[in-house]
């Protein structure tokens, strides 16, 4: 897949949490208290995280995604034995500054260099957002900070993507989108977004509707493939 394909591109939207920011870096901070039940927790907050969105959206009973991630945690807590009000806390403070996988600056600078509009539209509610993209010096990175919350409901709706194109003024076909979640790679190549799968854990691909336009395995990759 080469640039060619992604011609007359206006704007490049990605996905937060997975994508420009490490989900799994909050605990990492915490390693020392979890000991062992470190990465069991992490994975199933982050699990449990995804599939109370989705719940959620299904049960038409919307809660923003910083009540979401705080649920999902306890629900790890819980299932692992572990009690200590002051690291759930000190976890659900973290999540609000998650490291930035390290290409991320350098990617969106030569996104932006080439004149193509760059956002992230996210899951995340804008409070988790703004904290996110200052902890990691993203925001004069990027032209706009899209979050779900003004129409209550979660990706893959297509009502999320389609405020991508409502708020950056480009038609959907010239939207490039950069997701690390496969689920959502295809709902956004549903929609009709021009969409890169950034596969960064060697994932096998969704057996869903819509299908990535290209699959990455790093955020490099993206801008050449936007000829950047």
């Amino acid at each position: 897949m080469t640039a060619s394909n992604f011609a007359d591109i206006g704007a490049c939207l990605f996905d937060a949490y997975g994508t420009l920011f490490d989900v799994h870096s909050a605990v990492a901070q915490e390693a020392g208290a979890l000991g062992d039940k470190a990465d069991p927790v992490s994975q199933l907050w982050r699990r449990k995280q995804l599939e109370y969105t989705w719940l959620r959206s299904l049960m038409h009973a919307h809660a923003d995604f910083y009540q979401i991630t705080a649920d999902s945690l306890d629900h790890a807590l819980a299932a692992h034995g572990l009690d200590d009000r002051e690291l759930r806390e000190r976890l659900l403070e973290l999540y609000l500054t998650l490291d930035a996988y390290p290409e991320v600056p350098q990617t969106l600078d030569r996104i932006r260099a080439k004149g193509i509009g760059t956002a992230i539209l996210s899951n995340g509610e804008p409070r988790m957002l703004t904290a996110a993209t200052d902890s990691a010096n993203l925001r004069e990175r990027l032209d706009d900070v899209i979050s779900v919350e003004p129409v209550g409901v979660y990706k893959p709706d297509p009502r999320v993507y389609e405020l991508g194109v409502e708020r950056m003024g480009v038609a959907a076909e010239r939207i490039a989108f950069v997701s690390a979640n496969a689920w959502d790679a295809c709902g956004a190549a549903y929609f009709g977004f021009q969409v890169i799968w950034l596969n960064r854990f060697g994932a096998s691909p969704e057996q869903l509707p819509g299908t990535p336009k290209a699959v990455a395995t790093t955020l490099d990759e993206i801008a050449d493939l936007l000829g950047c």
